[in-house]
C-alpha cells in the first residue's frame, strides 16, 4: 500500500514538475516571440509630395531630419498612392483597392479590418495619435485596432472646413470618447500634444512591442505659423486666413517632428528594436510650388498626375536593414498591411476579405526581383450621387486609364502632366503589348 502511495505521490510530482516545466518553456517562447517583434511607428505626413524633401531632390525646403531617416535606411521611389486624403487613408490602413470598401469621404466602414487589428491580435500595443479621418469616434477606433489615441477629426463631418480652422493652434482633440478641454489646448500646437502622447504611450510599453500610427496633421491647410515662427504668439486661427507663405516653415517643423520621434526612440534604448516609416498621404496642395531637381513643380492633390499620387516613402530599422539603399520597385498605397505582416514576423490575416496588397518587405533587404509590374487605382474623391472617380493602372513610364478618360494611353516618363494622349494608331508594338497587360488589368479588378 505503501508502495502504491509513493508511487501516486511520485506520478504527482512528476506532472507537477512537467506542467511547470511546460508553462515555462511556454511563457519563455512568449517573451522570445515579444522580443523578435519589432516595434514599428508609421509617421504619415499630410500633403507631402515626392518634391518635398531634401533626399529626393527637393530644393525648397529643409527637411535634414527627413534626410538623415532615408540615409539610415532604404528609400523608396516609386510609391504611389490616390490623389487626396481620405481615399488614401481607407486603401492604406485595410490593404484594398477604393472599390471594394469605400464608403465616402471620412469614413471607414466599421466592419473592415486594419493593420492595427492585425497587430493588435498578434500581441501588439497600439497608438494612433493625429488625423483620423475614418469617422466613428471612439468605438471605431478601438474597432480598428488601436489602443490607445488622441486625434483631429474623430467623426465624418460634412464640410470639413470650420473643423480645419482649429487644426494648429488650439487644436479640438478627441481622447477616450470626448474632446480634451479648451483650457488644456489653448495657446498649444497640435502636433506638439500628439508627439507628447506618444512618447508617454512609448514609455508605458517599454517591454512589449508597440506600433504607433502617427498621422501629422502637417502640412494640410490652412498654412499657418508653427511655434518656431514670430507670427505664432499673436496667430488667431479662427480669425487669419492660411498664408502659403508659411508651407516653408510647416515642412521645417514637420521635419522637426521626425527628429523627435528618432531621439526618443534612442533615449529609450530601442533604436534597434524599432522600425520607423516616413510616408506622404498623396501630392502637395496646389497652390503651393517648389524647386525640385532644378525645375519648379507645381503641387498636384486632388488630381491623378505622379504629382497627385508620388509621394515619398522611407524605412529605417538600424542593425537590421542594410543604410543608404535606393528602391526603384513599384509600391502602392494597399502593399502596406502584408508588408507590416511580414516585418512582425506574423501571418497575414486570411479573415478581412480580399487583400490587394503586395508585401514589399524583401525590397527592405535589397531585393532586386521585380515583385510588381503593375500598380492599380481606383479614386472616388467624395461619396456623392454621380460623383467623378478614376481608374487607372500603371507602371514607371505609361499609365492606362478607365472610366472617366475612356482607356487613354499615356507615357508618363515623357508627359508627366498627361497633356498628350497616345492614339492606337501611333502605338509601337512595345506600347501595344504594354496596353493589352494595362487592359487585362482593368478588366480583372473592377
Amino acid at each position: 500500500m505503501r508502495h502504491t502511495s509513493t508511487l501516486i505521490i511520485s506520478a504527482f510530482c512528476l506532472c507537477v514538475l512537467i506542467l511547470s516545466s511546460c508553462q515555462k518553456e511556454t511563457a519563455g517562447s512568449i517573451l522570445d516571440l515579444n522580443r523578435k517583434k519589432p516595434n514599428i511607428i508609421l509617421i504619415l505626413g499630410d500633403d507631402i509630395g515626392y518634391e518635398i524633401p531634401n533626399y529626393t531632390g527637393g530644393q525648397s525646403y529643409s527637411t535634414p531630419s527627413i534626410n538623415a531617416l532615408a540615409a539610415s535606411g532604404v528609400q523608396f521611389s516609386r510609391c504611389h498612392v490616390c490623389p487626396n486624403c481620405s481615399p488614401s487613408r481607407v486603401e492604406l490602413l485595410t490593404g484594398k483597392y477604393g472599390f471594394r470598401n469605400y464608403a465616402g469621404w471620412g469614413s471607414l466602414d466599421p466592419s473592415q479590418k486594419t493593420f492595427a487589428n492585425m497587430l493588435h491580435n498578434a500581441g501588439y500595443k497600439t497608438c494612433v495619435a493625429g488625423k483620423w479621418q475614418l469617422g466613428g469616434g471612439d468605438a471605431s477606433i478601438h474597432g480598428f485596432g488601436f489602443d490607445k489615441y488622441r486625434v483631429f477629426e474623430p467623426f465624418d463631418v460634412a464640410d470639413e472646413t470650420e473643423i480645419n480652422m482649429r487644426r494648429y493652434k488650439n487644436p479640438s482633440l478627441y481622447e477616450n470618447g470626448d474632446y480634451l478641454p479648451d483650457s488644456y489646448t489653448n495657446g498649444k500646437y497640435a502636433d506638439d500634444l500628439f508627439t507628447d502622447y506618444i512618447f508617454n504611450f512609448i514609455d508605458s510599453n517599454l517591454s512589449s512591442p508597440f506600433f504607433v500610427y502617427f498621422s501629422l496633421s502637417l502640412c494640410h491647410k490652412p498654412f499657418s505659423p508653427t511655434p518656431d515662427d514670430a507670427a505664432f504668439a499673436t496667430w488667431d486661427p479662427l480669425v487669419n486666413k492660411s498664408d502659403a507663405s508659411f508651407y516653408p516653415s510647416m515642412v521645417k517643423y514637420m521635419d522637426k517632428k521626425v527628429k523627435q520621434v528618432v531621439d526618443k526612440i534612442n533615449a529609450v534604448h530601442l533604436t534597434n528594436k524599432t522600425i520607423i516609416i516616413f510616408l506622404g498621404d498623396n501630392g502637395t496642395p496646389q497652390e503651393i510650388s517648389s524647386e525640385y531637381n532644378d525645375q519648379t513643380v507645381e503641387g498636384g492633390k486632388n488630381t491623378s498626375t505622379i504629382y497627385g499620387t508620388h509621394v515619398p516613402l522611407i524605412l529605417s530599422w538600424p542593425g537590421t536593414i542594410p543604410a543608404k539603399q535606393v528602391s526603384g520597385g513599384l509600391i502602392d498605397g494597399t502593399d502596406f498591411l502584408p508588408t507590416l505582416a511580414d516585418a512582425a514576423g506574423i501571418k497575414r490575416p486570411t479573415n478581412y476579405g480580399t487583400l490587394d496588397g503586395i508585401s514589399f518587405y524583401p525590397l527592405w533587404f535589397g531585393e532586386t526581383k521585380r515583385l510588381r509590374d503593375w500598380i492599380y487605382c481606383y479614386w472616388q474623391p467624395e461619396n456623392k450621387e454621380n460623383a467623378s472617380f478614376r481608374v487607372w493602372t500603371q507602371d514607371e513610364n505609361y499609365k492606362l486609364y478607365d472610366s472617366t478618360y475612356n482607356r487613354y494611353f499615356f507615357n508618363i516618363s515623357t508627359d508627366p502632366l498627361e497633356l498628350n494622349r497616345i492614339p492606337g494608331r501611333d502605338l509601337t508594338d512595345a506600347e501595344r503589348a504594354r496596353k493589352r497587360t494595362f487592359d487585362s488589368v482593368l478588366k480583372v479588378m473592377h
